[in-house]
């Protein structure tokens, strides 16, 4: 089983977090597939149990070249029923529109038929993992507890 993380970074700090991601999921026994928006395949989404996405804030969503991958492999929407769907996002201001990101990323998911997942209780976020800049500390490990979450999920489900 695996799960993908799929992220656009263009400053590096979005792709930092994802390894976060990845390591919370291979902590959990799953494979994690870390591809960037540039090297992603349909086959890396349809072989996958789940999908884990994150960008940088773009005027409060997702950025284009993340959005351009969800619209270009809408061919294989219906296979990504029932999968898991989780998101993450980084900003450079502490109120500058993580949320909003992750919930754009989230509604996409859903219309993708994907169950949708936020961060555990004993993370400190909600709608997923968010940080200012580089993450710190706290956005690693809630990273990491989020790629483990969607991880034991999917394994649950098949």
């Amino acid at each position: 089983m695996q799960i993908l993380v799929l992220y656009y970074s263009k400053g590096g700090n979005t792709k930092k977090l994802a390894e976060e991601i990845a390591k919370g999921v291979e902590s959990a026994g799953v494979t994690a597939v870390l591809k960037n928006t540039d090297e992603v395949s349909k086959e890396d989404f349809t072989n996958s149990a789940g999908i884990i996405a994150g960008s940088p804030v773009y005027f409060g969503v997702l950025a284009t070249e993340l959005k351009r991958v969800f619209d270009d492999f809408v061919g294989v929407r219906r296979k990504m029923e029932n999968k898991i769907g989780a998101a993450f996002a980084t900003g450079g201001h502490p109120t500058g529109g993580k949320e909003t990101t992750i919930i754009s990323i989230i509604q996409i998911m859903l219309i993708y038929g994907m169950i949708i997942v936020g961060d555990p209780m004993d993370a400190s976020g909600h709608y997923g993992v968010g940080c200012v800049g580089a993450p710190d500390a706290t956005a690693a490990s809630d990273g990491f507890k989020l790629g483990a979450r969607v991880a034991t999920l999917s394994g649950k489900l098949k």
